[in-house]
């Protein structure tokens, strides 16, 4: 049966696996033990489901387990690479490059430092979302420590050249970071190939948990060190302080171990959607696709409407399709998307913009049935 509104909107949050769910269960009410109780049974079960989990998180983006930190999610895990790389290089002096399409985890972690003595230059992007490497390469400074540049924008799918990135700052023996949180679980990364030193990630946006995520931190650099943003007991090889989230652990492990099977088939079919959904749409008269038609993820098309007032169209679409303007976290703030401003895009288109994102569990009935009523609700 067709569940109204249908849910568009999976760059915020997806939908549990029921299969990550089982996982997680017997670690509420049966295997509750602390991971960090190391004299008896039910913290040596913690344990060994927190390793097996970490396996699980490592091998799905080609790291080994001591490189992984478990935290409360991607902001976190953005938080502690961002301050944690700036502390340990003594925040006042240094410099740091980002883009401006950047997730506000990033920004606002990098006005923080800025708060504190830190110089950050913001990158600008093109009409497509892609940052521009010969601006990348004009802007290190002999004291920038650390390069962050996100693998797929969270609006646009848009994703950044990653690889070519990470060489730039290898050959400046500069820190590369990443947020992956949009690309993880959904395409191929291997994060030592590609040259990341520090990639942040959640559950929730792979069929995972809230509340819990990790960052990769890449222990063959040599240059690399962070300081601990949480003390209080040393936990996670001291980078992250406090009693350890078993449950969610597992979850995103489990998470982390399903897409590894299923990524495959989740791309072909996911990716079938979007495009009927995307040509659909685009034949629509004074309709606009924002970002780069090829450096992108499958699962998400950013749509303009020209010509509509994107508040009130978008209270019409919240009873038939479940789906956003923008990040769920500036959701709130009811302004044109930074990051189509960036982009170049007019005002008013960016202000009538709209994120259909599609995951694991959407289906055609769903994408034959949001056509259907943006169809008529728009009355183009």
């Amino acid at each position: 049966m067709l569940r109204i509104p249908v849910y568009l909107d999976n760059n915020a949050t997806t939908k549990m696996d029921p299969r990550v769910f089982n996982a997680m269960v017997p670690y509420f009410v049966e295997q509750y033990g602390n991971a960090a109780s190391t004299t008896h049974l039910y913290g040596w079960e913690a344990k060994d489901a927190v390793d097996e989990a970490r396996e699980q998180v490592s091998k799905l983006i080609g790291a080994n387990e001591n490189e992984i930190v478990f935290t409360s999610g991607a902001t976190e895990s953005i938080n502690l690479a961002i301050k944690g790389v700036a502390e340990f290089h003594g925040n006042k002096g240094i410099h740091i490059i980002a883009a401006v399409t950047e997730h506000k985890a990033v920004l606002d972690t990098c006005a923080h430092l800025e708060k504190n003595g830190a110089a950050v230059t913001y990158l600008s992007v093109d009409r497509t979302g892609l940052i521009n490497i010969n601006e990348l390469n004009n802007s290190i400074r002999s004291n920038t420590v650390l390069i962050a540049i996100m693998f797929a924008n969270n609006e646009t799918g848009v994703i950044q050249s990653v690889k070519e990135i990470a060489d730039v700052a290898k050959a400046n023996n500069i820190i590369f970071c990443c947020d992956a949180t949009q690309a993880v679980g959904k395409i191929s990364i291997n994060v030592k190939s590609t040259g990341i030193d520090l990639l942040a990630f959640s559950a929730h946006k792979i069929y995972g948990p809230k509340g819990v995520g990790a960052l990769y931190i890449n222990r063959k650099n040599t240059s690399l060190n962070i300081v601990a943003q949480i003390d209080g007991g040393g936990h996670e090889k001291g980078k992250r302080s406090g009693t350890l989230n078993v449950p969610g652990i597992v979850g995103l492990g489990e998470a982390c171990k399903i897409c590894r099977t299923d990524m495959e088939a989740d791309t072909i079919r996911i990716a079938f959607l979007r495009n009927k959904l995307e040509s659909q749409l685009l034949q629509l008269n004074d309709t606009f696709l924002n970002g780069h038609r090829e450096s992108r993820m499958y699962n998400v098309c950013n749509i303009s409407f020209k010509g509509r007032e994107g508040r009130s169209l978008m209270n019409t679409f919240a009873k038939h399709i479940a789906l956003s303007s923008g990040s769920a976290c500036t959701s709130v703030i009811q302004e044109p998307s930074y990051v189509l401003l960036a982009m170049g895009v007019e005002h008013d288109l960016a202000a009538s913009a709209f994120r259909f994102s599609l995951g694991r569990f959407t289906t055609e009935e769903e994408i034959d049935y949001a056509v259907k009523q943006v169809l008529d609700l728009t009355g183009i």
